[in-house]
């Protein structure tokens, strides 16, 4: 048996949520990598902020269509359960007010820096696309007035950060519901269907009224405070699951070594799998019937829309249980991308879009784009976050103890 114990270090860890924390930084970055290069991408020049992407190139590939569509079902969705799941402990451990100082930092100081800084400077390539120039004073004021200050991938940041606050403010009203609950959902640990189908009809019943409404592709806000607003629940309802996933640790219940979910971690990924292939394959079909009057709008999207969330679930869960049972030991590269997964984050979308700039101009296969500004992003923006790792606000604001807490325990 893997304990999660570290005894040189005398602390207790999870290394297969920080490896999953740091393989979903990673896929972060390959998603935006990717975006440049869909059959769909489109560049709009009277306001580049609403293009699909900050930088469209001609070439593109349906390959990467996939991949995007594929991320983008679950990973942020995942991003938001992990997010909550020590967050218990952490409160009960701090207090409210300490709590709220700490995220305060941690959070909302690294947003207001991530959607300033690294936004100005990777958004000036669409200002150049769109108006031919590099005029920097013509661009910041463009890109606080026109474009609204866009936030780019810190959306997730501020959002993470609002969750965190309404928890922790609701804290003494709802701490004894979520135990009960975590208590019920580990004792069911052995009724997989049970549980696969309660978080199944929670994700449902908080994305498919919302996206029925506002459509899926529909962000708001004020300024950088932008969300997408059909996803707004979903995320949140990930947040509170892993929440009550971590009221009774983590590594118990439907997690803990000899759970059904564990030992069977392959159906989890198969399922993950098949749903998304079955997502893709009754896209043409209900497209065919819709248009032949067969089925009604509302059927055709509540058919497309409850299998999407069944990918999202089983997406979820695969990756959960295969990182569970896979990342049980300390690896040395893993450790250290997890260390500065929180501030790849917060850097890397700069690399991502001059990287897609530069390689507009030259001619090569869409691969081997996608390759060279993933492999480029991903090593510039660990290596700066390294470097910036040695000054004492950067560590404070940027330490992974957000979602991956490392708790005292006694010597053996």
């Amino acid at each position: 048996m893997n304990s999660p114990i570290n005894r040189t270090s005398n602390t207790l860890r999870y290394p297969w949520l920080d490896y999953l924390r740091g393989f979903l930084t990673l896929l972060v970055v390959a998603h935006h990598s990717s975006l440049a290069y869909t059959t769909f991408a489109t560049f709009n020049k009277e306001m580049y902020v609403s293009s699909t992407n900050p930088v469209v190139d001609i070439t593109r590939w349906l390959g990467m269509d996939y991949f995007e569509d594929f991320n983008d079902i679950f990973f942020m969705a995942l991003m938001f359960l992990i997010g909550g799941i020590f967050l218990m402990s952490s409160i009960q451990k701090k207090g409210q007010s300490s709590f709220i100082s700490d995220r305060f930092y941690r959070l909302f100081i690294p947003f207001l820096f991530g959607s300033t800084v690294p936004m100005l400077i990777a958004y000036l390539p669409s200002y150049y696309l769109a108006y031919g120039n590099f005029n920097l004073r013509s661009y910041i004021i463009d890109f606080f007035t026109v474009e609204s200050w866009p936030a780019g991938p810190m959306w997730f940041i501020w959002l993470l950060f609002l969750f965190n606050l309404v928890f922790a403010i609701l804290f003494p009203l709802v701490k004894s519901l979520m135990k009960r609950i975590g208590r019920s959902i580990g004792n069911h640990a052995h009724r997989p269907l049970k549980i696969i189908l309660g978080f199944y009809l929670v994700a449902w019943l908080s994305y498919v009224p919302m996206v029925m409404l506002s459509g899926a592709g529909t962000w708001t806000g004020v300024g950088p405070f932008d969300f997408q607003v059909s996803r707004v629940l979903l995320y949140f309802s990930f947040f509170i699951i892993g929440i009550i996933l971590g009221t009774s640790g983590i590594d118990q219940g439907i997690f803990g070594e000899n759970s059904f979910f564990v030992k069977k971690w392959f159906l989890w990924v198969a399922g993950c799998i098949l749903t998304y292939l079955l997502l893709k394959s009754i896209e043409a079909p209900l497209t065919l019937i819709y248009k032949q009057q067969k089925l009604s709008e509302v059927q055709a999207f509540l058919i497309y829309r409850s299998i999407w969330i069944l990918s999202c679930v089983f997406s979820s869960l695969a990756f959960l249980v295969l990182f569970r049972k896979v990342f049980n030991s300390i690896s040395p590269w893993w450790q250290k991308l997890s260390d500065n997964a929180y501030g790849i984050y917060l850097i890397h979308y700069i690399f991502v879009v001059w990287c897609q700039f530069v390689l507009t101009y030259i001619d090569l296969p869409v691969i081997l784009k996608f390759t060279i500004t993933f492999v480029i992003s991903v090593g510039a923006s660990w290596a700066v976050s390294f470097f910036l790792g040695k000054i004492e606000g950067w560590r404070r604001c940027t330490n992974k103890e957000i979602t991956m807490p490392y708790f005292k325990v006694k010597s053996k």
